[in-house]
């Protein structure tokens, strides 16, 4: 049996490939301006400068926009949670200094663009959306709670530092970039949608640089790879779990095609599992192949729970269309 290599041996072994890999993205990543996505014409004054407060009627996205827009936003807002999980696992030397913070910079970016095109447009209520950012980024991003709140046994997660933080981010970058591109299109505003395409492109490029990356731990150590890839895969949570409203606005999302598990499955998890070739590889021990079989198991009972889901929310939009259909006319 292959011997399991520590997190230092991994990260000096893997550095010629993160190194190749921040080459690759710097000739690739666009310059641009937060300021320049943000209609600021569109701005005036709160009752603190002499304005008027926001109010309701001032919005002019749907409740399923807002939904998506406070969630992606609060989840870009724990930026400091993640720099701290990646720093520590990927260390600040080298050229995985250099990755965390270039990465960190470009992120950061996503939660300045957003925020002000809300505040300026008046899409949501500022005052709630501050309160909501003090609650979510004092608790932090905890990716071992996360993953205990999620059924994972820590005692065989507690140990994976670097390859559970590169094959979480794989997903967890694709899945946001599927996030924002999709929240785009309900906000039914070319300016939404053009600011937020450009996130989504952001999104794209740090995927393909962690995707590479963990690939070739996989091709490294690949038993030991595998189990830190299938632990993320069947407990997998979204950044952004409890913050405030997070359930209400994710049924809200999933519900109307925002991100919902499908989309999870069959934009996310299934595109870099087939990019890593981990159904076709020959290169496992039993403990790998143990752990594939676990985790083509997990994936054929996520395939049955798209089916279900799916079928209770079309009767859900059924009835919602139902109700409106009856609903008395506004005179």
């Amino acid at each position: 049996m292959a011997r399991k290599l520590t997190q230092l041996e991994l990260l000096m072994e893997l550095e010629p490939i993160a190194e190749q890999n921040v080459d690759r993205h710097l000739s690739m990543a666009k310059p641009w301006h937060p300021h320049d996505y943000v209609p600021w014409d569109s701005g005036r004054n709160f009752a603190a400068m002499g304005g008027t407060d926001w109010d309701p009627e001032q919005s002019t996205l749907s409740e399923v926009a807002k939904a998506a827009m406070i969630t992606n936003l609060l989840t870009e807002d724990n930026l400091p949670s993640y720099h701290r999980e990646i720093a520590e696992n990927f260390s600040q030397d080298g050229a995985w200094g250099t990755w965390v913070g270039r990465w960190t910079a470009e992120e950061n970016r996503h939660g300045i663009v957003i925020r002000d095109y809300l505040v300026v447009t008046r899409a949501v209520d500022p005052v709630a959306l501050e309160r909501a950012r003090m609650v979510h980024m004092t608790q932090g991003y905890n990716p071992i709670k996360m993953l205990r709140d999620a059924g994972a046994e820590l005692e065989h997660v507690t140990d994976r530092g670097f390859l559970h933080s590169v094959a979480y981010v794989t997903f967890q970058e694709l899945a946001t970039r599927v996030s924002h591109r999709n929240t785009g299109k309900v906000c039914d505003d070319p300016i939404a949608d053009r600011m937020l395409q450009r996130i989504a492109a952001d999104e794209n490029l740090h995927m393909i640089f962690y995707r590479n990356v963990c690939g070739a731990a996989l091709d490294l150590s690949p038993d030991q790879a595998l189990a830190a890839i299938a632990e993320i895969v069947c407990h997998f949570q979204m950044p952004g779990y409890g913050m405030p409203d997070w359930r209400r606005n994710g049924v809200l999302m999933a519900k109307h095609g925002v991100y919902d598990l499908r989309q999870h499955l069959e934009e996310v998890v299934m595109p870099v599992l087939r990019k890593w070739n981990v159904f076709e590889r020959n290169d496992f021990g039993a403990e790998g192949d143990r752990i594939r079989n676990q985790l083509g198991e997990y994936l054929e009972k996520l395939q049955g729970d798209c089916v279900r889901f799916e079928e209770q929310r079309d009767r859900a939009l059924a009835r919602e269309a139902r109700k409106r259909d009856l609903a008395p006319a506004k005179a």
